[in-house]
């Protein structure tokens, strides 16, 4: 009998548990193996090279876990490093795994929540610049016009819990502002960052009631459940005893606390070396 093993979720810190959290929550009985490369964090300011250099190493690591299918829970990772590794790595590296990211099924549904036609992006400079979404969104929905704007200051207001402080406000309405400057019709702003949910009561504070804000978690968790409905190879092969489990490469007990604030609950990590 095949050996079953847990799905991979990668991030290159804490966001990623905005996404583990809604996959467990809708996917309760799946395993889960979380890796935050928290050592070399933030990866929204580095290179393409490095990003790809940094997540190829984790999703090595995941297959030797067993991992039959890991989920980059990053835009940054997505966006610069996801179509290399499904084209040039996978063929060698695992040909019977999948590594799936979170920009394409964010993309494949978010221009139907617009009337306007006007969407706005606010992430990373990495992901603004890879212009990951205006390329994905616009082959599912040609008459959407993207606009999109990077918010340096919104992650580390995250990690260093200043996300609910009156000094995240000057930089979540900073950003905003400058997003919708663009064009006065957007409609609908999505926050490609998995941080950006924490932000969320502020960000809403500073939009204008009428424009949509959409988080990707449950986009995310929706379409993966889907996709799994569709690859019964890749389900079969997946563990379901509800068990999660949690590494970082920097310190585990720093990121037990911090994790908290993002995952909702408690958890226990181990520290790995990634090289």
């Amino acid at each position: 009998m095949e050996k079953k093993s847990p799905i991979g979720v990668f991030d290159s810190g804490y966001g990623g548990l905005t996404i583990l959290r809604k996959l467990t929550s809708i996917m309760p009985s799946h395993d889960f193996l979380y890796l935050g490369d928290n050592a070399r964090a933030p990866y929204g300011t580095r290179s393409f090279e490095t990003i790809y250099k940094y997540t190829f190493q984790a999703v090595k690591w995941f297959f030797e876990q067993g991992c039959p299918l890991v989920v980059l829970a990053c835009n940054t990772a997505s966006a610069k490093a996801l179509r290399t590794i499904q084209q040039n790595d996978l063929p060698t590296l695992g040909a019977d795994k999948r590594v799936l990211g979170i920009v394409r099924p964010t993309s494949e549904v978010v221009g139907d929540y617009s009337n306007s036609k006007k969407i706005g992006i606010l992430a990373t400079k990495g992901t603004v610049k890879s212009e990951s979404y205006k390329i994905e969104i616009n082959k599912f929905f040609p008459d959407v016009e993207v606009f999109q704007e990077y918010c340096p200051m919104w992650v580390p207001l995250v990690e260093n819990n200043e996300f609910d402080g009156a000094g995240a406000d000057y930089f979540v309405k900073k950003g905003i502002d400058q997003l919708l400057k663009q064009d006065k019709n957007i409609d609908t702003i999505l926050l490609a960052c998995t941080h950006y949910p924490l932000l969320w009561e502020k960000i809403r504070k500073y939009t204008p009631i009428d424009v949509k804000l959409i988080a990707q978690g449950n986009l995310v968790a929706e379409s993966l459940v889907k996709y799994l409905h569709r690859h019964n190879d890749i389900n079969d092969k997946i563990s379901k005893n509800g068990a999660r489990t949690f590494f970082t490469t920097d310190d585990a007990q720093n990121f037990e606390e911090q994790a908290n604030i993002f995952y909702g609950s408690s958890i226990e990590a181990q520290h790995v070396e990634m090289n």
